[in-house]
């Protein structure tokens, strides 16, 4: 059967997080709201709703006036077979000696590559993403300039392809991390899937906010794939955390946010290595002075 979505946007966080409320309480009720900043700098926050039946037009119409909120935008979703989908569209990937792939690809997997082994079900994080891609060759690099580091840490670590690839490189024990606790399930689950349960420990932690990151501090190498917002609010604490002439690779930025992150790190000690951009995207490699 089809399901709905319902899409608008308006401007400031309270605003924002005060419509998806209201919009939970509508009937029939959305099986789920999510609220989130629109990464371009305007300002606007996108808030919808997803729905087993259509939604109405009349308390949609209500809630944005409410609200000061452009119109709702309702779309019907055809029913589809996602994981199937994600499974034809998904073809494995390679950034330098890694290969990520689907069990639907275990036959394809190269004998001279660090295979990493992510489910489609669990698509974020699968290296497609440019984001992915740039911090995995960003590694790529990093290690074949002659970059060892014994003590990793994967902050907003999603699937955890990025502490597994360097795991896979090093052998020694990375940290993966994440502020979501079904993220940190799946990162568990991939790793044991890869054979590396005695390899990550997974935790569910806000930034560097965890009492085995910091008896585990500072670390050599930190991936931080994440959003252009909170990569600036961690900057301090990365710079704290981060071993001196020890990297960082940070992602999950659009090629126009870069340079404002960049600064920003520059400030708090950190001087350009590298910059890699795919697409839209760009991956940059920093080392502390």
């Amino acid at each position: 059967m089809p399901t709905y979505t319902a899409l608008t946007t308006l401007m400031g966080e309270p605003a924002a997080q005060a419509l998806g409320e209201a919009l939970e309480a509508l009937e029939p009720a959305p099986t789920g709201v999510g609220v989130f900043e629109v990464e371009d700098g305007s300002g606007l926050w996108e808030v919808g709703g997803y729905f087993m039946d259509q939604p109405s037009d009349v308390e949609l119409a209500l809630l944005t006036a409410l609200h000061g909120a452009k119109p709702f935008v309702v779309s019907e979703i055809p029913e589809t077979d996602w994981v199937a989908h994600v499974r034809r569209e998904l073809a494995p990937v390679e950034a330098g000696r890694f290969f990520v792939y689907g069990a639907h690809d275990a036959d394809k997997v190269p004998a001279d590559k660090v295979s990493l082994l992510i489910e489609a079900a669990m698509a974020f994080g699968t290296g497609h993403h440019g984001t992915t891609q740039g911090c995995l060759l960003s590694l790529e690099d990093y290690v074949s300039e002659g970059g060892h580091a014994r003590n990793v840490i994967d902050v907003g670590c999603g699937t955890a392809v990025l502490a597994m690839a360097a795991a896979a490189v090093w052998g020694d024990v990375v940290i993966a991390s994440d502020i979501d606790p079904v993220a940190v399930e799946v990162a568990e689950v991939n790793a044991q899937a890869n054979g590396m349960a005695d390899k990550i420990t997974c935790l569910e932690a806000i930034g560097f906010g965890h009492e085995v990151i910091a008896e585990k501090a500072p670390f050599d190498l930190v991936f931080a794939n994440i959003l252009k917002g909170p990569l600036i609010d961690l900057a301090p604490d990365m710079s704290a955390h981060c071993a001196k002439g020890g990297t960082i690779i940070l992602s999950g930025l659009l090629i126009e946010q870069a340079d404002e992150v960049q600064a920003v790190y520059e400030k708090n000690g950190f001087e350009l290595s590298q910059r890699r951009d795919i697409g839209e995207w760009t991956a940059l490699r920093m080392c502390k002075k």
